[in-house]
Protein backbone atom coordinates (compact mmCIF):
# COMPACT_ATOMS: atom_id res chain seq x y z
CA UNK A 1 0.00 0.00 0.00
CA UNK A 2 1.35 3.46 -0.81
CA UNK A 3 2.59 5.46 2.15
CA UNK A 4 1.61 8.99 3.12
CA UNK A 5 2.67 11.34 5.88
CA UNK A 6 -0.09 12.77 8.01
CA UNK A 7 2.09 15.82 8.60
CA UNK A 8 2.18 16.36 4.83
CA UNK A 9 -1.59 16.11 4.60
CA UNK A 10 -1.88 19.03 6.99
CA UNK A 11 -0.07 21.22 4.45
CA UNK A 12 -2.93 20.97 1.97
CA UNK A 13 -5.90 21.54 4.27
CA UNK A 14 -7.65 24.81 3.50
CA UNK A 15 -10.63 25.79 5.65
CA UNK A 16 -11.01 22.22 6.85
CA UNK A 17 -10.67 20.61 3.43
CA UNK A 18 -8.00 18.52 1.69
CA UNK A 19 -7.66 19.81 -1.88
CA UNK A 20 -4.16 19.25 -3.32
CA UNK A 21 -4.38 16.70 -6.16
CA UNK A 22 -1.17 14.88 -5.22
CA UNK A 23 -2.31 14.18 -1.69
CA UNK A 24 -5.87 13.46 -2.78
CA UNK A 25 -4.48 10.68 -4.99
CA UNK A 26 -2.42 9.25 -2.14
CA UNK A 27 -5.30 9.41 0.32
CA UNK A 28 -7.60 7.86 -2.27
CA UNK A 29 -5.24 4.92 -2.65
CA UNK A 30 -5.17 4.42 1.13
CA UNK A 31 -8.95 4.51 1.30
CA UNK A 32 -9.31 2.04 -1.57
CA UNK A 33 -6.89 -0.43 0.04
CA UNK A 34 -8.56 -0.14 3.46
CA UNK A 35 -12.00 -0.65 1.90
CA UNK A 36 -10.87 -3.78 0.08
CA UNK A 37 -9.29 -5.14 3.25
CA UNK A 38 -12.63 -4.71 5.07
CA UNK A 39 -14.33 -6.66 2.28
CA UNK A 40 -16.59 -3.75 1.25
CA UNK A 41 -17.76 -2.71 -2.18
CA UNK A 42 -17.81 0.96 -3.11
CA UNK A 43 -21.60 0.85 -2.85
CA UNK A 44 -21.50 -0.59 0.69
CA UNK A 45 -19.03 2.07 1.84
CA UNK A 46 -21.25 4.72 0.26
CA UNK A 47 -24.22 3.45 2.30
CA UNK A 48 -22.20 3.76 5.52
CA UNK A 49 -21.16 7.31 4.63
CA UNK A 50 -24.58 8.39 3.40
CA UNK A 51 -23.27 9.26 -0.05
CA UNK A 52 -23.27 7.77 -3.54
CA UNK A 53 -21.11 5.06 -5.09
CA UNK A 54 -19.92 7.57 -7.68
CA UNK A 55 -18.69 9.86 -4.88
CA UNK A 56 -16.71 7.00 -3.33
CA UNK A 57 -15.24 6.21 -6.75
CA UNK A 58 -14.16 9.85 -7.15
CA UNK A 59 -12.59 9.84 -3.66
CA UNK A 60 -10.56 6.71 -4.45
CA UNK A 61 -9.46 8.22 -7.77
CA UNK A 62 -8.27 11.39 -6.01
CA UNK A 63 -10.87 13.51 -7.83
CA UNK A 64 -12.97 14.59 -4.84
CA UNK A 65 -12.06 17.31 -2.33
CA UNK A 66 -12.43 16.03 1.23
CA UNK A 67 -13.46 17.73 4.44
CA UNK A 68 -11.87 16.73 7.74
CA UNK A 69 -15.30 15.50 8.84
CA UNK A 70 -15.55 13.20 5.83
CA UNK A 71 -12.01 11.89 6.38
CA UNK A 72 -12.90 11.09 9.98
CA UNK A 73 -16.13 9.32 8.95
CA UNK A 74 -14.29 7.27 6.35
CA UNK A 75 -11.69 6.35 8.95
CA UNK A 76 -14.36 5.17 11.40
CA UNK A 77 -16.12 3.12 8.72
CA UNK A 78 -12.91 1.44 7.56
CA UNK A 79 -11.26 1.13 10.98
CA UNK A 80 -8.34 3.29 9.79
CA UNK A 81 -7.20 6.77 10.72
CA UNK A 82 -6.39 9.05 7.79
CA UNK A 83 -6.02 12.35 9.61
CA UNK A 84 -4.49 13.44 12.91
CA UNK A 85 -5.98 16.19 15.06
CA UNK A 86 -3.98 17.07 18.17
CA UNK A 87 -2.65 14.40 20.55
CA UNK A 88 -5.53 12.04 19.90
CA UNK A 89 -4.38 11.13 16.41
CA UNK A 90 -2.87 7.94 15.08
CA UNK A 91 -0.05 6.27 16.97
CA UNK A 92 3.24 5.62 15.20
CA UNK A 93 6.44 3.72 16.01
CA UNK A 94 10.02 4.92 15.55
CA UNK A 95 12.42 1.97 15.36
CA UNK A 96 16.20 2.11 15.60
CA UNK A 97 17.20 -1.18 14.00
CA UNK A 98 20.24 -3.29 13.33
CA UNK A 99 20.58 -4.58 16.90
CA UNK A 100 20.62 -8.12 18.18
CA UNK A 101 18.09 -9.07 20.86
CA UNK A 102 18.66 -11.23 23.93
CA UNK A 103 16.83 -12.48 26.99
CA UNK A 104 13.52 -14.17 27.70
CA UNK A 105 9.96 -13.11 26.88
CA UNK A 106 6.73 -14.81 27.98
CA UNK A 107 3.90 -15.25 25.49
CA UNK A 108 0.71 -13.38 26.37
CA UNK A 109 -2.68 -15.05 26.41
CA UNK A 110 -4.52 -15.44 23.15
CA UNK A 111 -6.29 -12.53 21.45
CA UNK A 112 -8.65 -14.83 19.58
CA UNK A 113 -9.49 -16.80 22.70
CA UNK A 114 -10.19 -13.54 24.54
CA UNK A 115 -12.79 -12.34 22.04
CA UNK A 116 -14.49 -15.74 21.91
CA UNK A 117 -14.66 -15.94 25.70
CA UNK A 118 -16.10 -12.42 25.99
CA UNK A 119 -18.93 -13.51 23.69
CA UNK A 120 -19.35 -16.80 25.56
CA UNK A 121 -19.78 -14.87 28.81
CA UNK A 122 -23.14 -13.64 27.45
CA UNK A 123 -24.46 -17.18 27.95
CA UNK A 124 -23.97 -16.92 31.70
CA UNK A 125 -26.32 -15.05 34.04
CA UNK A 126 -23.76 -15.28 36.82
CA UNK A 127 -20.38 -13.63 37.33
CA UNK A 128 -17.65 -14.52 34.82
CA UNK A 129 -14.02 -13.72 35.64
CA UNK A 130 -11.50 -14.10 32.83
CA UNK A 131 -7.98 -14.29 34.24
CA UNK A 132 -4.89 -12.72 32.67
CA UNK A 133 -6.83 -11.47 29.65
CA UNK A 134 -5.01 -9.71 26.81
CA UNK A 135 -5.36 -5.92 27.23
CA UNK A 136 -5.61 -5.12 23.54
CA UNK A 137 -7.73 -2.78 21.44
CA UNK A 138 -9.93 -5.59 20.12
CA UNK A 139 -10.85 -6.52 23.70
CA UNK A 140 -11.46 -2.84 24.51
CA UNK A 141 -13.95 -2.53 21.63
CA UNK A 142 -15.93 -5.56 22.84
CA UNK A 143 -15.91 -4.22 26.39
CA UNK A 144 -17.34 -0.94 25.09
CA UNK A 145 -20.11 -2.85 23.33
CA UNK A 146 -20.89 -4.97 26.39
CA UNK A 147 -20.94 -1.93 28.69
CA UNK A 148 -23.28 -0.06 26.36
CA UNK A 149 -25.92 -2.81 26.59
CA UNK A 150 -25.85 -2.90 30.39
CA UNK A 151 -23.18 -5.49 31.20
CA UNK A 152 -21.03 -4.54 34.20
CA UNK A 153 -17.41 -4.99 33.15
CA UNK A 154 -14.37 -4.04 35.19
CA UNK A 155 -10.68 -4.81 35.35
CA UNK A 156 -9.88 -6.10 38.83
CA UNK A 157 -7.29 -3.98 40.70
CA UNK A 158 -3.61 -4.48 39.86
CA UNK A 159 -4.31 -7.29 37.42
CA UNK A 160 -5.36 -8.23 33.90
CA UNK A 161 -8.37 -10.09 35.28
CA UNK A 162 -11.72 -9.01 33.84
CA UNK A 163 -14.99 -9.38 35.74
CA UNK A 164 -18.23 -9.59 33.76
CA UNK A 165 -21.69 -9.37 35.35
CA UNK A 166 -24.70 -9.31 32.99
CA UNK A 167 -27.97 -7.49 33.68
CA UNK A 168 -31.28 -9.34 33.88
CA UNK A 169 -31.87 -8.28 30.28
CA UNK A 170 -29.52 -6.64 27.80
CA UNK A 171 -30.37 -3.14 26.55
CA UNK A 172 -29.70 -3.88 22.90
CA UNK A 173 -31.28 -0.62 21.73
CA UNK A 174 -28.45 1.23 23.51
CA UNK A 175 -25.60 -0.61 21.79
CA UNK A 176 -22.51 1.48 21.02
CA UNK A 177 -22.67 1.54 17.22
CA UNK A 178 -19.21 3.00 16.72
CA UNK A 179 -17.50 0.38 18.90
CA UNK A 180 -19.55 -2.45 17.38
CA UNK A 181 -18.63 -1.40 13.86
CA UNK A 182 -14.94 -1.33 14.73
CA UNK A 183 -14.79 -5.04 15.60
CA UNK A 184 -15.49 -8.07 13.45
CA UNK A 185 -16.47 -9.94 16.61
CA UNK A 186 -20.02 -8.57 16.64
CA UNK A 187 -21.25 -11.45 14.46
CA UNK A 188 -20.39 -13.80 17.33
CA UNK A 189 -23.13 -12.20 19.43
CA UNK A 190 -25.71 -14.00 17.27
CA UNK A 191 -25.23 -17.40 18.94
CA UNK A 192 -25.58 -16.19 22.55
CA UNK A 193 -28.46 -13.75 21.89
CA UNK A 194 -30.78 -16.16 20.08
CA UNK A 195 -31.58 -17.87 23.40
CA UNK A 196 -33.16 -14.82 25.04
CA UNK A 197 -34.70 -12.72 22.24
CA UNK A 198 -37.41 -13.38 19.67
CA UNK A 199 -35.90 -10.67 17.50
CA UNK A 200 -32.96 -8.32 17.75
CA UNK A 201 -30.74 -6.06 15.68
CA UNK A 202 -26.94 -5.92 15.60
CA UNK A 203 -24.76 -3.46 13.67
CA UNK A 204 -21.92 -4.56 11.45
CA UNK A 205 -19.12 -2.74 9.72
CA UNK A 206 -20.73 -2.48 6.31
CA UNK A 207 -21.40 -5.24 3.80
CA UNK A 208 -20.60 -8.46 5.60
CA UNK A 209 -18.45 -8.36 8.71
CA UNK A 210 -15.86 -10.83 7.46
CA UNK A 211 -16.79 -10.47 3.81
CA UNK A 212 -19.76 -12.16 2.15
CA UNK A 213 -17.72 -15.32 1.62
CA UNK A 214 -17.36 -16.01 5.34
CA UNK A 215 -20.61 -14.71 6.84
CA UNK A 216 -22.94 -17.12 5.09
CA UNK A 217 -21.57 -20.20 6.94
CA UNK A 218 -22.52 -18.47 10.23
CA UNK A 219 -26.04 -17.72 9.08
CA UNK A 220 -26.58 -21.11 7.48
CA UNK A 221 -25.48 -23.04 10.55
CA UNK A 222 -27.53 -20.92 12.96
CA UNK A 223 -30.70 -21.51 10.95
CA UNK A 224 -30.71 -24.96 12.53
CA UNK A 225 -31.53 -23.22 15.82
CA UNK A 226 -34.41 -21.24 14.33
CA UNK A 227 -32.40 -18.08 13.67
CA UNK A 228 -33.12 -16.14 10.49
CA UNK A 229 -30.87 -13.19 9.72
CA UNK A 230 -31.20 -10.55 7.04
CA UNK A 231 -28.22 -8.23 6.47
CA UNK A 232 -29.50 -4.84 5.33
CA UNK A 233 -28.24 -1.25 5.54
CA UNK A 234 -25.52 -1.80 8.10
CA UNK A 235 -27.43 -4.11 10.47
CA UNK A 236 -28.13 -7.77 11.05
CA UNK A 237 -31.90 -8.11 11.48
CA UNK A 238 -32.39 -11.35 13.43
CA UNK A 239 -35.57 -13.28 14.19
CA UNK A 240 -35.83 -16.52 16.15
CA UNK A 241 -38.58 -19.02 15.28
CA UNK A 242 -40.75 -20.11 18.18
CA UNK A 243 -40.72 -23.71 16.94
CA UNK A 244 -36.94 -24.18 16.91
CA UNK A 245 -36.17 -27.93 16.92
CA UNK A 246 -35.43 -29.71 20.21
CA UNK A 247 -33.68 -33.01 20.77
CA UNK A 248 -30.62 -34.30 18.97
CA UNK A 249 -29.64 -32.85 15.63
CA UNK A 250 -26.52 -32.72 13.47
CA UNK A 251 -25.02 -29.63 11.85
CA UNK A 252 -22.43 -29.96 9.10
CA UNK A 253 -20.42 -26.78 8.72
CA UNK A 254 -19.72 -25.82 5.12
CA UNK A 255 -16.56 -24.04 6.27
CA UNK A 256 -14.22 -25.20 9.02
CA UNK A 257 -13.98 -21.69 10.41
CA UNK A 258 -12.99 -20.77 13.94
CA UNK A 259 -15.64 -18.11 14.56
CA UNK A 260 -18.30 -20.17 12.77
CA UNK A 261 -17.61 -23.09 15.09
CA UNK A 262 -17.70 -20.81 18.14
CA UNK A 263 -21.02 -19.28 17.09
CA UNK A 264 -22.59 -22.73 16.74
CA UNK A 265 -21.13 -23.74 20.11
CA UNK A 266 -22.81 -20.71 21.69
CA UNK A 267 -26.12 -21.67 20.11
CA UNK A 268 -25.75 -25.31 21.19
CA UNK A 269 -24.66 -24.44 24.75
CA UNK A 270 -28.18 -23.52 25.89
CA UNK A 271 -30.06 -25.63 23.38
CA UNK A 272 -32.24 -28.23 25.18
CA UNK A 273 -30.83 -31.37 23.66
CA UNK A 274 -27.70 -32.63 21.94
CA UNK A 275 -26.03 -30.97 18.97
CA UNK A 276 -23.44 -32.77 16.85
CA UNK A 277 -21.18 -30.36 14.98
CA UNK A 278 -19.29 -31.90 12.07
CA UNK A 279 -16.38 -30.27 10.23
CA UNK A 280 -15.81 -28.17 13.36
CA UNK A 281 -12.59 -26.22 13.81
CA UNK A 282 -10.34 -27.77 16.48
CA UNK A 283 -8.15 -24.66 16.63
CA UNK A 284 -6.75 -23.15 19.82
CA UNK A 285 -9.39 -20.50 20.45
CA UNK A 286 -12.20 -23.00 19.85
CA UNK A 287 -10.66 -25.34 22.40
CA UNK A 288 -10.54 -22.50 24.94
CA UNK A 289 -14.23 -21.80 24.35
CA UNK A 290 -15.02 -25.51 24.79
CA UNK A 291 -13.10 -25.70 28.07
CA UNK A 292 -14.94 -22.60 29.30
CA UNK A 293 -18.33 -24.04 28.36
CA UNK A 294 -17.61 -27.17 30.38
CA UNK A 295 -17.05 -24.94 33.42
CA UNK A 296 -20.54 -23.53 32.80
CA UNK A 297 -21.96 -27.06 33.01
CA UNK A 298 -22.27 -27.69 29.27
CA UNK A 299 -21.09 -31.13 28.15
CA UNK A 300 -18.71 -30.91 25.19
CA UNK A 301 -17.24 -34.11 23.79
CA UNK A 302 -14.58 -34.38 21.09
CA UNK A 303 -12.60 -31.25 22.03
CA UNK A 304 -9.63 -30.94 19.70
CA UNK A 305 -11.31 -32.93 16.91
CA UNK A 306 -13.50 -31.98 13.95
CA UNK A 307 -16.63 -33.55 15.49
CA UNK A 308 -18.04 -31.90 18.61
CA UNK A 309 -21.00 -33.29 20.55
CA UNK A 310 -22.64 -30.66 22.76
CA UNK A 311 -25.31 -31.35 25.37
CA UNK A 312 -26.78 -28.00 26.32
CA UNK A 313 -27.99 -26.48 29.58
CA UNK A 314 -31.10 -24.37 29.08
CA UNK A 315 -30.35 -21.96 31.93
CA UNK A 316 -26.81 -21.06 33.05
CA UNK A 317 -26.29 -19.03 36.22
CA UNK A 318 -22.91 -19.79 37.80
CA UNK A 319 -19.94 -17.82 39.09
CA UNK A 320 -16.99 -19.00 37.05
CA UNK A 321 -13.27 -18.26 36.65
CA UNK A 322 -11.33 -19.15 33.54
CA UNK A 323 -7.81 -18.52 32.23
CA UNK A 324 -7.35 -18.55 28.43
CA UNK A 325 -4.27 -20.24 27.00
CA UNK A 326 -1.27 -18.52 25.49
CA UNK A 327 -1.26 -17.17 21.93
CA UNK A 328 0.52 -19.34 19.32
CA UNK A 329 0.47 -16.50 16.81
CA UNK A 330 2.33 -14.18 19.17
CA UNK A 331 4.77 -17.01 19.87
CA UNK A 332 5.42 -17.39 16.14
CA UNK A 333 5.95 -13.65 15.73
CA UNK A 334 8.63 -13.81 18.45
CA UNK A 335 10.31 -16.70 16.64
CA UNK A 336 10.37 -14.50 13.53
CA UNK A 337 11.83 -11.62 15.56
CA UNK A 338 14.70 -13.86 16.68
CA UNK A 339 15.36 -15.07 13.12
CA UNK A 340 15.34 -11.68 11.39
CA UNK A 341 17.57 -10.04 14.03
CA UNK A 342 19.88 -13.09 14.19
CA UNK A 343 19.31 -13.28 17.93
CA UNK A 344 19.15 -15.96 20.58
CA UNK A 345 16.05 -15.41 22.70
CA UNK A 346 13.93 -17.66 24.88
CA UNK A 347 10.18 -17.63 24.24
CA UNK A 348 8.44 -18.76 27.40
CA UNK A 349 4.99 -20.34 27.64
CA UNK A 350 4.67 -21.24 23.95
CA UNK A 351 1.61 -23.46 23.24
CA UNK A 352 3.50 -26.23 21.49
CA UNK A 353 0.55 -28.24 20.18
CA UNK A 354 -0.40 -25.26 17.99
CA UNK A 355 3.16 -24.67 16.75
CA UNK A 356 4.38 -28.15 15.87
CA UNK A 357 3.92 -27.86 12.09
CA UNK A 358 5.49 -24.41 12.05
CA UNK A 359 8.54 -25.64 13.98
CA UNK A 360 8.84 -28.75 11.81
CA UNK A 361 8.83 -26.52 8.70
CA UNK A 362 11.46 -24.24 10.22
CA UNK A 363 13.61 -27.23 11.18
CA UNK A 364 13.62 -28.32 7.53
CA UNK A 365 14.83 -24.80 6.69
CA UNK A 366 17.69 -25.24 9.14
CA UNK A 367 16.43 -23.44 12.24
CA UNK A 368 18.12 -24.56 15.46
CA UNK A 369 16.21 -24.34 18.71
CA UNK A 370 15.98 -25.93 22.14
CA UNK A 371 12.69 -27.00 23.70
CA UNK A 372 11.99 -27.43 27.40
CA UNK A 373 9.89 -30.25 28.86
CA UNK A 374 6.17 -29.65 28.53
CA UNK A 375 4.06 -28.11 31.28
CA UNK A 376 0.38 -27.19 31.55
CA UNK A 377 -1.22 -23.77 31.02
CA UNK A 378 -3.39 -22.11 33.65
CA UNK A 379 -6.51 -23.50 31.94
CA UNK A 380 -5.33 -26.95 33.00
CA UNK A 381 -5.39 -28.27 29.44
CA UNK A 382 -3.04 -26.60 26.95
CA UNK A 383 0.52 -27.91 26.66
CA UNK A 384 3.27 -25.28 26.95
CA UNK A 385 7.03 -25.25 26.44
CA UNK A 386 9.88 -22.74 26.51
CA UNK A 387 11.66 -22.33 23.16
CA UNK A 388 15.20 -20.97 22.81
CA UNK A 389 15.95 -19.88 19.25
CA UNK A 390 19.56 -19.97 18.02
CA UNK A 391 20.79 -17.83 15.10
CA UNK A 392 22.22 -19.58 12.06
CA UNK A 393 21.95 -19.95 8.29
CA UNK A 394 18.60 -20.98 6.78
CA UNK A 395 17.76 -22.42 3.38
CA UNK A 396 14.55 -22.02 1.38
CA UNK A 397 12.19 -25.00 1.53
CA UNK A 398 11.76 -27.19 -1.54
CA UNK A 399 7.97 -26.92 -1.46
CA UNK A 400 5.77 -23.86 -1.18
CA UNK A 401 4.57 -22.79 2.27
CA UNK A 402 0.80 -22.72 2.60
CA UNK A 403 -1.63 -22.84 5.51
CA UNK A 404 -4.03 -25.62 6.42
CA UNK A 405 -6.76 -26.01 9.01
CA UNK A 406 -5.48 -27.16 12.41
CA UNK A 407 -3.41 -29.23 12.98
CA UNK A 408 -1.83 -27.72 9.85
CA UNK A 409 0.20 -24.53 9.62
CA UNK A 410 -1.93 -21.71 11.02
CA UNK A 411 -3.16 -19.16 8.47
CA UNK A 412 -2.27 -16.31 10.85
CA UNK A 413 1.32 -17.56 11.08
CA UNK A 414 1.83 -17.61 7.32
CA UNK A 415 2.95 -13.94 6.96
CA UNK A 416 5.84 -14.56 9.37
CA UNK A 417 7.19 -17.17 6.98
CA UNK A 418 7.54 -14.46 4.32
CA UNK A 419 9.84 -12.59 6.69
CA UNK A 420 11.77 -15.74 7.59
CA UNK A 421 12.04 -16.68 3.89
CA UNK A 422 13.65 -13.29 3.30
CA UNK A 423 16.43 -14.49 5.64
CA UNK A 424 16.86 -17.89 3.96
CA UNK A 425 19.09 -18.80 1.03
CA UNK A 426 16.97 -19.44 -2.05
CA UNK A 427 13.48 -18.74 -3.32
CA UNK A 428 10.32 -19.50 -1.34
CA UNK A 429 6.73 -19.38 -2.55
CA UNK A 430 4.19 -18.23 0.06
CA UNK A 431 0.61 -19.19 -0.88
CA UNK A 432 -2.05 -17.32 1.12
CA UNK A 433 -5.10 -19.00 -0.42
CA UNK A 434 -7.53 -18.01 2.36
CA UNK A 435 -7.56 -14.21 2.16
CA UNK A 436 -8.24 -12.26 -1.00
CA UNK A 437 -5.70 -9.46 -0.64
CA UNK A 438 -3.41 -10.14 2.30
CA UNK A 439 -0.48 -11.40 0.21
CA UNK A 440 -0.33 -8.00 -1.46
CA UNK A 441 0.68 -6.39 1.84
CA UNK A 442 3.73 -8.65 2.11
CA UNK A 443 5.27 -6.72 -0.79
CA UNK A 444 5.67 -3.83 1.68
CA UNK A 445 8.77 -5.75 2.82
CA UNK A 446 10.44 -4.46 -0.35
CA UNK A 447 10.48 -0.99 1.21
CA UNK A 448 12.87 -2.24 3.88
CA UNK A 449 15.12 -4.14 1.51
CA UNK A 450 13.49 -7.54 0.98
CA UNK A 451 12.93 -9.11 -2.44
CA UNK A 452 9.26 -10.06 -2.61
CA UNK A 453 7.52 -10.57 -5.96
CA UNK A 454 3.72 -10.62 -6.12
CA UNK A 455 2.61 -13.43 -8.44
CA UNK A 456 -1.13 -12.91 -7.93
CA UNK A 457 -3.40 -11.74 -5.05
CA UNK A 458 -2.72 -15.01 -3.19
CA UNK A 459 0.94 -15.80 -3.88
CA UNK A 460 4.30 -14.12 -3.40
CA UNK A 461 7.81 -15.32 -4.24
CA UNK A 462 10.46 -14.37 -1.68
CA UNK A 463 14.15 -14.42 -2.60
CA UNK A 464 16.72 -14.51 0.18
CA UNK A 465 18.81 -13.90 2.01
CA UNK A 466 18.10 -10.18 1.96
CA UNK A 467 21.42 -8.49 1.03
CA UNK A 468 20.84 -5.53 3.31
CA UNK A 469 17.84 -4.49 5.34
CA UNK A 470 17.35 -0.73 5.06
CA UNK A 471 15.51 1.80 7.21
CA UNK A 472 12.35 3.30 5.75
CA UNK A 473 9.15 5.13 6.59
CA UNK A 474 6.08 2.98 5.86
CA UNK A 475 2.35 3.26 6.47
CA UNK A 476 1.35 0.20 8.47
CA UNK A 477 -0.68 -2.25 6.36
CA UNK A 478 -4.34 -2.46 7.47
CA UNK A 479 -3.91 -6.16 8.29
CA UNK A 480 -2.62 -7.24 11.70
CA UNK A 481 -0.02 -9.88 10.87
CA UNK A 482 1.54 -8.11 7.83
CA UNK A 483 1.78 -5.01 10.03
CA UNK A 484 3.80 -6.91 12.62
CA UNK A 485 5.96 -8.43 9.85
CA UNK A 486 6.98 -4.93 8.71
CA UNK A 487 7.74 -3.92 12.31
CA UNK A 488 9.97 -6.96 12.84
CA UNK A 489 11.81 -6.35 9.56
CA UNK A 490 12.52 -2.80 10.71
CA UNK A 491 14.25 -4.27 13.78
CA UNK A 492 16.83 -5.77 11.41
CA UNK A 493 17.37 -2.56 9.38
CA UNK A 494 20.29 -0.37 10.55
CA UNK A 495 19.18 3.21 11.09
CA UNK A 496 15.86 4.74 12.05
CA UNK A 497 12.58 3.52 10.55
CA UNK A 498 9.06 4.84 11.10
CA UNK A 499 5.93 2.68 11.01
CA UNK A 500 2.86 4.89 10.82
CA UNK A 501 -0.66 4.32 12.16
CA UNK A 502 -0.15 1.12 14.15
CA UNK A 503 -3.67 0.85 15.59
CA UNK A 504 -4.10 -2.47 13.80
CA UNK A 505 -1.09 -3.89 15.71
CA UNK A 506 -2.49 -2.64 19.01
CA UNK A 507 -5.71 -4.51 18.22
CA UNK A 508 -3.90 -7.83 18.52
CA UNK A 509 -0.75 -7.31 20.60
CA UNK A 510 -0.37 -6.03 24.13
CA UNK A 511 2.54 -3.62 24.67
CA UNK A 512 4.54 -5.24 21.89
CA UNK A 513 6.99 -2.34 21.54
CA UNK A 514 7.69 -2.22 25.29
CA UNK A 515 8.21 -5.98 25.46
CA UNK A 516 10.58 -6.00 22.49
CA UNK A 517 12.48 -3.13 24.10
CA UNK A 518 13.00 -5.36 27.15
CA UNK A 519 14.93 -7.70 24.82
CA UNK A 520 17.18 -4.87 23.62
CA UNK A 521 15.17 -3.30 20.81
CA UNK A 522 14.78 0.47 20.51
CA UNK A 523 11.17 1.31 19.66
CA UNK A 524 9.56 4.65 20.51
CA UNK A 525 5.86 5.40 20.38
CA UNK A 526 4.85 8.86 19.14
CA UNK A 527 2.02 10.85 17.57
CA UNK A 528 2.00 13.73 15.11
CA UNK A 529 1.56 17.17 16.63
Amino acid sequence: MRETRLADISHVIYRGRVSDSTYLNRIGTLIRDARRHKGLTQSELADLLGTSQSAVARIEQGKQNLSLEMLARIGESLDSEFVSLGTGGPQHLRIVGGKQLSGSIPVKTSKNAAVGLLCAALLNKGRTTLRNLARIEEVNRIIEVLTSVGVKVRWLPDSSDLEIIPPARLELDSIDLDAARRTRTIIMFLGPLLHDYDSFQLPYAGGCDLGTRTVEPHLGALRSFGLDVQATHGFYEAKVASDAPDGTHTIVLTERGDTVTENVLFAAARHPGTTIIRNASPNYMVQDVCFFLTKLGVIVEGIGTTTLTVTGVEHIDVDVDYSPSEDPIEAMSLVAAAVVTRSSITIERAPIEFLEIELATLALMGLKYDQSPEYVAANGETRLVDLTIHPGPLKAPIDKIAPMAFPGLNIDNLPFFALIAACADGTTMIHDWVYENRAIYLTELNKVGAQVQLLDPHRVMVTGPTPKWRAAEVMCPPALRPGVVILLAMLAAPGTSVLRNVYVINRGYEELAERLNALGATIETFRDI
